[in-house]
């Protein structure tokens, strides 16, 4: 099942990046500002970081600082790496990980492209899954991440690989969905909802106790009590069509945009997303989930 899970979610997030969205279209970045993305910040990476898959901004509440090294799990194009190498600097270091060779390709090609013709110098990209990550004990001063735990079968390899690689007073800060309840058998036993972020999500209190079992503290999961139901909303197949609708209606942007890839390469069409849309309209969502800030610190 946990290979089965992979394989969805890297078909999924494989096909959005051969998509073309990007800032350029009106949708997609209207997605990153109404979550925490400034209109300076988006024209200061390359367009084709940014896809319009972010639930939050790390990078804002991250407290980063000239000469940190920060590593982003699942960093897709490279938003967060990009926006990361401007605060860390030169003397900084931002590293991706992504498990999807589509996602890395496009990051390197966009950390060549730069801005203004000037590649990124301090940002470097690697292929693994988040759960062994190709990172030295004890090298990073800072982990982020935007809305991709939740899609790793095992969270508390997770977890301990983030404490393997942190320095000893070392930080977490991550935006990510969690459950409230448990969610209906249908919902929870759907592939195409795990690739979507909320199949995949564990309950508030399991996703602090693992934090902590795993050696953080100060580890707080905090509920931004946005809403999830954009889920509901996503019945076209047409790529800018699905980016406007969650703009316009101002919800949790990865839930829209995960489940909107190209109907070639979703891994059960549109049927299937109609089959899910209809499950989240019997059961709103918002009764079992929560788009959740993470914040935690190694001892």
């Amino acid at each position: 099942m946990t290979n089965r899970i992979e394989e969805v979610v890297r078909d999924r997030y494989g096909s959005i990046a051969g998509s073309g969205l990007s800032s350029e279209h009106s949708g997609v970045r209207a997605v990153a500002e109404a979550f925490g993305y400034s209109p300076e910040e988006l024209t200061s990476i390359p367009a084709e970081a940014n896809m319009g898959l972010s639930c939050g901004n790390p990078t804002a509440y991250a407290n980063l600082r000239p000469g940190e090294t920060v590593v982003d799990l699942g960093s897709g194009g490279g938003l967060d790496v990009f926006l990361a190498a401007a605060k860390v600097g030169p003397e900084g270091r931002a590293i991706g990980i992504d498990m999807t060779r589509e996602m890395i390709a496009l990051a390197r090609r966009n950390a060549e492209k730069g801005v203004d013709g000037k590649p990124y110098e301090n940002v470097e990209f690697h292929l693994a899954t988040i759960d062994k990550l190709p990172l030295p004990d004890a090298s990073v001063d800072c982990v982020i991440s935007n809305c991709v735990i939740n899609l790793a079968p095992d969270k508390r390899a997770v977890m301990k690989e983030i404490a393997r690689v942190l320095k000893p007073g070392g930080r977490l800060a991550v935006s990510d969905i969690a459950l409230k309840q448990p969610l209906p058998t249908e919902i929870a036993n759907d592939l195409l909802a795990y690739a979507g972020c909320i199949a995949g999500a564990v309950l508030i209190d399991d996703y602090r106790d693992t934090l902590l079992e795993s050696g953080f503290a100060h580890v707080e999961v905090v509920d931004t009590r946005s809403d999830l139901n954009a889920y509901a909303k996503i019945e076209t197949e047409d790529k800018e069509t699905c980016s406007t609708t969650a703009a316009a209606s101002s919800e949790l942007p990865v839930v829209a945009t995960g489940c909107c890839s190209p109907q070639s390469t979703a891994p059960e069409g549109a049927a299937a997303r109609r089959r899910l849309a209809d499950m989240l309209r019997e059961a709103n969502v918002n009764d079992y989930a929560a788009s959740v800030r993470v914040y935690a610190v190694k001892e």
